[in-house]
């Protein structure tokens, strides 16, 4: 029996070596960044250095990183009673904050007509769309972006950023709020006054360690090319896929996407069920964004883009990572072309 293959990086990426070793090397710490003894100073020091690799690795000199523990607390942060709007394909950590109103085309892209009051999500968790973002937005969702394309705070001239060390191979549960040097925000969680003021509570530093490695290690990748080598075998997937000439439909194909991510709509056949076939084939996917998972409905994103119920309902994403092979998608592709064959056979 072969082993079993991960091909759900956008709902969080294996943990990288570089962080745990950073996360194994911090529990030895003993201080409080807070306090104002060696100790403290040695962890405040860890902390400050995981900023700084963040930093430099989001392009965001000059700017505030300010810890939180994901991007949904982050989206909370940025978001919270600024009157903001949004459109349909938003995450939901974003649009549960802002009102609807930004128009989307059949392609995915979003038509901002006011930057200063937008809030968008740079790449779709969902179907890996990458928008071509105006300068100026208020609220940038960079959680899937970054790490997998070249991004870069200060080149996007926004006023806030929300990214997640889970996503690039950081540990669950820490991310970060990037704001623009001179901009701030209204604490929700408020205490003692650490984060500058913007978010009471002891900063997790071991997680913020392997966060800080994880980014710093993201950005060697980028540098070397080897997310170019992912969409390669992406394109070797999503070839295999359409072989026999069906009528699938690959979401965003035409356009500019993430490099690692395809999204599947075979109208009649459920996506959940096409999970449950391909985890008891050995291989983990998606029917959409993790967050959503459990929820028996179509993809919003999907609907806001004009597909009907039925197409929307049979979604299935597939996001594969730097360490997932070219034998292994090819295997999947084996996997789910007999399967879709049976159930078209059935349907008939």
């Amino acid at each position: 029996m072969s082993p079993r293959t991960y091909l759900d990086w956008n709902a969080t990426a294996p943990l990288r070596a570089e962080a745990r070793a950073a996360m194994v090397g911090a529990m030895d710490i003993v201080g409080n960044p807070s306090s104002v003894h060696a100790e403290g100073r040695a962890a405040k020091g860890l902390l400050e250095k995981a900023r700084g690799q963040i930093a430099s690795a989001l392009g965001a000199d000059g700017a505030d990183v300010v810890f939180v523990s994901g991007a949904t607390e982050a989206a909370a942060l940025a978001c919270a009673g600024r009157g903001l709007v949004c459109a349909d394909v938003e995450h939901e950590a974003v649009s549960a904050w802002c009102e609807a109103g930004l128009e989307v085309d059949a392609a995915g892209q979003i038509r901002v007509t006011d930057p200063g009051r937008s809030a968008v999500q740079l790449a779709n968790s969902e179907t890996g769309i990458v928008q071509d973002l105006p300068q100026g937005v208020a609220v940038a969702d960079l959680t899937q972006a970054f790490g997998k394309m070249p991004v870069a705070f200060n080149w996007l001239g926004c006023d806030m950023a929300l990214i997640s060390a889970h996503k690039l191979g950081g540990p669950k549960g820490v991310g970060a709020l990037v704001l623009r040097r001179g901009l701030d925000v209204t604490a929700t969680l408020r205490g003692g006054g650490q984060e500058m003021g913007r978010r009471a509570g002891t900063e997790n530093l071991i997680g913020i360690a392997g966060f800080g490695a994880a980014a710093e290690a993201a950005a060697r990748d980028m540098a070397d090319g080897v997310w170019d080598r992912v969409a390669e075998v992406r394109n070797c997937l999503e070839n295999a896929l359409s072989e026999g000439g069906n009528t699938t439909i690959s979401v965003g194909k035409k356009g500019a996407r993430l490099p690692n991510t395809i999204c599947l709509l075979t109208p009649g056949w459920k996506g959940e069920t096409q999970v449950m076939q391909m985890d008891l084939a050995g291989f983990a996917v998606s029917a959409g964004s993790a967050c959503s998972s459990g929820k028996i409905r179509a993809s919003r994103v999907l609907r806001a883009m004009g597909f009907d119920e039925a197409a929307a309902s049979s979604a299935l994403r597939v996001s594969i990572g730097p360490d997932v092979t070219e034998d292994q998608v090819l295997r999947f592709a084996d996997a789910w072309n007999k399967a879709r064959a049976r159930h078209m056979a059935r349907a008939a």
